[in-house]
């Protein structure tokens, strides 16, 4: 039902990905990629479509995430690279359009915009109604129930009038009168993302609409049930209170503070948390990007340029493409893989005890430890040294000991 339903903003998306690019024939002028008159007429004739079909599935991919435009520049969204092989992708791509239904369809103009606010702010239990309903329900009812929650809308914002005031039922008369077509434009709306239909005086969620209010109810119920209590925090903040939690519940820590957040701020927050000095932090943060999935594919691809994060996100794409995880370390190159195993020692280092440390060195790919020291001073990593004088100081053997810390200083002089 998804698919069908933005079928045709899939097709301008893919349209737009082929025929919007700087230096093909068909772009635009600018060569920004943007939906100019001619663009839309050239959609239209290529689609078999008239150019207000084209700008109205433009304006649906865009809301859907099919489309992405950062400044004047239009960009494939990673839902739309996905939308062949990855249900879940089309999925997301409707409740973002569910999510934005009040930009979908334009609100009355003859209304304040501070009581347009207060319907889209009251939806949400409405369509809760609904859902519990699990059926037809009259306008009416409707109605009354949008009217009880603006009213505690207000009520909670303490909204107290100045000056003269009619008589109290005067007032309340004057206050409901605009929330009848308020609440006809936002069915008609919600209609229109195929949420609900809407007709007869009364109103009906679809499958796809009751899905929807029960993913964000479930959402909501997660958000509050913190295990740890860091929903509040920063990522960096979240991540070090997670960092002696165990992995389930650390996993589930993650998902209650991506749900009150935006995917693409939670990313960005991940990201960067990823960048720092702490190599802990770093590999914490690509677990919880495992928990966000597909929608965080297009930050962990651009983080591959990145050379602190290149190993991390090699594997965690690689586990994205149905590589098994115990396979996934055979995308690293050799060199990678050492970069990593030394970022790996220096969490360690940082926030594990000694023994770890020295069962670290069980996790090489190299197999003697003379390979393995020849290898970690060629990387680069920035922690080698100190990464080095904690193993030799942690292991038992003496003269392996001696060994690692002869290269430690090797490293440090600069000498070989």
């Amino acid at each position: 039902m998804a698919r069908s339903g933005l079928a045709g903003a899939a097709r301008v998306a893919h349209w737009a990905d082929a025929a919007l690019r700087p230096g093909r024939d068909s772009a635009s002028p600018d060569g920004k990629g943007t939906l100019s008159d001619a663009t839309a007429e050239l959609a239209a004739e290529d689609l078999g479509l008239t150019p207000a079909q084209v700008r109205a599935d433009w304006d649906t991919a865009r809301l859907a995430g099919l489309v992405e435009v950062h400044g004047d520049e239009a960009r494939p969204g990673w839902r739309l690279r996905a939308w062949d092989r990855d249900d879940s992708a089309v999925l997301r791509g409707w409740v973002a359009l569910f999510d934005a239904w009040s930009l979908a369809h334009p609100e009355p103009r003859e209304h304040e915009p501070s009581a347009v606010a207060e319907v889209v702010s009251a939806m949400p239990q409405v369509l809760s109604f609904l859902q519990l309903s699990a059926g037809p329900v009259p306008v009416e009812q409707l109605l009354d129930l949008l009217e009880q929650r603006v009213t505690e809308l207000r009520t909670e914002r303490c909204e107290i009038p100045y000056g003269p005031q009619p008589e109290p039922v005067q007032q309340t008369q004057a206050s409901d009168a605009p929330l009848d077509p308020l609440l006809d434009w936002a069915l008609h709306a919600l209609a229109s993302v195929g949420a609900l239909t809407y007709g007869d005086a009364q109103a009906t969620l679809t499958p796809l609409g009751s899905w929807a209010v029960w993913v964000k109810l479930e959402q909501i119920c997660v958000a509050a049930q913190s295990p740890a209590g860091n929903i509040e925090q920063s990522a960096e903040d979240m991540l070090r209170g997670c960092s002696q939690l165990r992995p389930n519940a650390a996993r589930a820590e993650y998902r209650a503070w991506l749900a009150a957040r935006t995917v693409g701020s939670a990313v960005g927050e991940l990201i960067d948390a990823a960048r720092g000095e702490d190599a802990l932090l770093r590999g914490l943060a690509f677990e919880a990007l495992r928990v966000v999935g597909a929608p965080a594919e297009p930050d962990v691809r651009a983080a591959v340029d990145e050379a602190t994060l290149r190993p991390y996100a090699l594997l965690w794409l690689a586990e994205h493409d149905g590589i098994d995880p115990e396979d996934a370390h055979e995308v690293l190159t050799r060199e990678e893989a050492t970069w990593m195993w030394v970022d790996t020692a220096a969490a360690v280092a940082d926030h594990g005890e000694a023994p770890l440390l020295v069962r670290h060195l069980e996790s090489a790919i190299q197999p003697t430890v003379p390979m393995l020291l020849d290898e970690v001073r060629s990387v680069g990593h920035p922690r080698t040294v100190q990464v080095l004088v904690a193993l030799a100081a942690a292991h038992p053997d003496p003269a392996l000991a001696k060994a690692v810390r002869r290269a430690a200083f090797q490293v440090h002089t600069g000498g070989s």
